[in-house]
């Protein structure tokens, strides 16, 4: 893509050349040349936006464009998307109406414009709402016009791509929605390409040293890897010539985001990542019809030059994922003893997997009628949710998450149709997609004729039949097996139905049982119940009442006529992190409160843990850790690693109280607790010299230690004392150099 030269320029020029290079790339495309509308849009917003920078100082059309290109080069709309985009911030920034946009450029552009204009969050402004509660509108308009959140998710690439620019914590919050929110759209939806470097760059926010350190390592492997490629690829190339197919072959190196991912969840080194380089073959088809044959004619004739894995063909040819996204992977042994990934594609499936469910337009006649058959699938299902939305904001976005997955499997009724499911769907949540009657009367099910109970995870193609029984019903613990949106969406719905019946019940028992005892409804009654009964809401009392779990008698008579010392307990609630109550009997509530600024990068001082700030329990940061702050409803900063999913949901649902902050400890006093992960060989006297290398030589203390062996290795976890992640780093150094001790990692508890 050509990047414009902003220098020696004048703002008109420079807006000038870059609505020249979108006219460009847009004629370059196989839409319909419509350069008379793209033409009036961009003036219309050009005169719209006049004498607006952007934070970072050009011209605020500029963002717009930047947006009408990414639509039109990296998703491939055509001329409605692009000039929605140039004017999708319009009627949000000007005085503009979505009539005036109608009545210059008719309703479909209007509609799209009205779209994004309702799920915008003024993210760039004061206005930044809850991000859940703009996703559940992101949703709503979805269903109406996808190109809205295709649009969406340009605007929100431009927006990562120019993040340099804004205030520290902003950064973060918006590295966080898009990691939560829009990466997993976009993979949903297809978009491969773009959801990668939506990764990246949240990642390179976030975590900027880690992310420079995988870069500088991919840099400096780019050697060897071109050389295995050139070397694994040369017989492919003779093979691929004799069967008289048009290709190219390409190097696909893993993204800097999904190393450190790999790295973190498996807790292996930089070295020990083996998938680093795939190959991926792109032909064009013999002819339309022989498009699938093809893939599996190169697959037969590869496989005669390297043997295949047997467990890792991925026949994404015969069932495409529910983006839309076709394949074949094959995993080949290379030249080097090394696995390596072939993905097999033709011309029309790379496009689908680079741009996705726009990629299905550019293969229409003229770029026209839109076929969408897996999106309107599960665009249904987000329409089934959204008739019974969760309450809480937060609950909704994971329920919604559920559903973008990209990894399925596939399942057979008795009859032998066939669905598709979510990876890690459970038979519950099989009953629950056949009928909420079947999955509400589910007693069990059958999985390949063998009796299995609900919470059993399906396999790819197993056959599944559902038991059900009209005397069983909807048990809370079915939350935990539910693992798709549907299923626990629908239980959710009955069993907030059944305790609203319970507590209405309840109420009726408890006011007959007050009016018997002569006793005045009042709240603090009520409260002298909540005490004896250990429960917290009034909701809570009165459907355990109704259910019978609680039988009102002379104990609860007594308690609220004050008889008997009723053992009152407070319950204080904090929203996330430490649940430590800032409320207790220390003097330090009576000290003048330091007054925090949320747009400057707050500095942790050793001083500052002890009385201000409290350092979530849910991830336990230490000094050196990538941390932000959260700033609760008492003007308490909690401090949490960034990439805690405590504080994922928190960047990306209270992200104005998101405080970009940074150690400023150096070597303190004070001691942090960290756990490592150790692991290796087992030998006479190996954990003597672990605890020597951590006590003795490090001078370290070791809080904990659990090891076991199995077979002649061993592996345990060691919880010790530190100062910061220098600390660290020593202790794991060290720990590594000990003979027949194989991995050492920082893990969670």
């Amino acid at each position: 893509m050509k990047e414009t030269n902003h220098k020696d320029m004048s703002d008109e020029e420079l807006i000038d050349q870059t609505f020249q290079e979108l006219l460009n790339d847009y004629l370059a495309t196989k839409h319909r040349k419509r350069v008379e509308i793209i033409t009036k849009a961009f003036n219309f917003a050009n005169q719209a936006h006049k004498g607006i920078k952007r934070r970072s100082g050009e011209p605020y059309i500029m963002h717009p464009l930047a947006v009408a290109k990414i639509v039109c080069n990296e998703i491939g709309l055509g001329s409605t998307s692009i000039c929605s985009a140039l004017l999708h911030d319009v009627v949000e920034d000007t005085d503009y109406t979505v009539e005036d946009i109608e009545n210059l450029f008719g309703p479909k552009i209007a509609q799209i414009v009205d779209g994004l204009t309702k799920i915008s969050g003024g993210i760039f402004g004061d206005k930044a709402s809850a991000q859940a509660e703009n996703f559940k509108k992101l949703l709503l308009t979805m269903s109406s016009d996808i190109r809205v959140i295709l649009i969406k998710i340009a605007d929100r690439l431009h927006n990562m791509r120019t993040l340099g620019s804004l205030l520290p914590a902003k950064q973060l919050k918006i590295a966080g929605e898009t990691l939560y929110i829009y990466a997993p759209l976009a993979n949903r939806l297809g978009l491969h390409k773009i959801k990668t470097e939506l990764e990246n760059l949240s990642f390179k926010y976030e975590h900027p040293e880690e992310y420079e350190q995988i870069e500088k390592k991919l840099q400096a492997t780019a050697a060897e890897r071109d050389e295995v490629f050139q070397q694994f690829t040369a017989p492919i190339r003779v093979q691929l010539d004799k069967m008289g197919l048009k290709y190219r072959l390409l190097a696909r190196i893993k993204s800097i985001y999904s190393i450190w991912n790999k790295m973190q969840t498996k807790h292996v080194p930089f070295d020990e990542i083996y998938d680093l380089l795939a190959v991926r073959i792109i032909f064009e088809p013999r002819n339309a019809d022989e498009e699938l044959n093809d893939c599996f004619d190169i697959y037969v004739s590869i496989s005669k030059l390297y043997k295949p894995h047997p467990d890792r063909l991925r026949d994404w040819v015969s069932h495409p994922k529910a983006n839309g996204y076709q394949a074949l992977h094959v995993t080949l042994m290379g030249p080097n003893g090394q696995w390596i990934e072939v993905q097999i594609r033709s011309n029309r499936m790379n496009d689908v997997a680079e741009q996705g469910f726009a990629a299905h337009w550019k293969y229409k006649e003229g770029g026209g009628g839109e076929d969408e058959g897996e999106l309107e699938k599960w665009l249904r299902t987000i329409k089934e949710i959204l008739d019974d939305p969760q309450p809480d904001a937060i609950d909704f976005l994971d329920t919604i998450k559920l559903n973008l997955f990209a990894s399925e499997i596939f399942v057979f009724t008795p009859k032998g149709e066939i669905k598709t499911m979510p990876q890690h769907a459970t038979a519950l949540d099989f009953a629950f997609s056949l009928h909420t009657d079947i999955g509400s009367h589910c007693i069990g099910a059958k999985v390949n004729h063998k009796l299995v109970p609900l919470s059993h995870k399906l396999q790819s193609g197993d056959q599944v039949e559902i038991l059900t029984s009209k005397s069983q019903r909807v048990q809370p613990q079915w939350l935990v097996f539910a693992t798709t949106a549907k299923a626990r969406a629908k239980i959710s719905a009955i069993l907030k139905k059944e305790q609203k019946s319970a507590q209405k019940k309840g109420e009726t028992t408890l006011n007959e049982f007050l009016l018997k005892e002569d006793i005045r409804p009042e709240s603090v009654n009520y409260d002298r119940l909540l005490s004896l009964h250990n429960i917290r809401t009034k909701e809570e009392l009165l459907a355990e009442v109704g259910k019978g779990a609680i039988t009102l008698g002379d104990e609860d008579k007594n308690a609220i006529k004050g008889k008997q010392n009723s053992n009152w307990k407070k319950f204080l609630t904090f929203s996330f992190g430490n649940t430590k109550s800032a409320k207790t009997d220390e003097p330090q509530e009576t000290a003048a409160k330091e007054k925090i600024n949320p747009k400057k990068v707050l500095k942790i001082t050793e001083d500052a843990i002890q009385k201000n700030y409290i350092i979530a329990t849910c991830c336990s940061p230490i000094p050196g850790d990538d941390v932000l702050g959260y700033m609760d409803e008492d003007e308490k900063v909690i401090i949490h690693k960034r990439q805690c999913p405590v504080a994922v949901k928190l960047k990306t649902s209270y992200g104005n109280r998101i405080i970009a902050t940074k150690w400023d400890t150096h070597k303190s006093s004070l001691s942090f607790l960290v756990n490592l992960y150790i692991r290796g060989i087992d030998s006479v006297g190996i954990m003597n010299d672990v605890t020597q290398v951590i006590s003795r030589q490090l001078n370290v203390n070791i809080r904990k230690l659990n090891v076991e062996t199995n077979d002649g290795i061993f592996e345990g976890k060691i919880q010790l004392y530190v100062h910061d992640v220098d600390d660290v780093k020593r202790v794991i150094t060290k720990l590594l150099k000990i003979p027949n001790v194989k991995t050492v990692n920082r893990v969670e508890e």
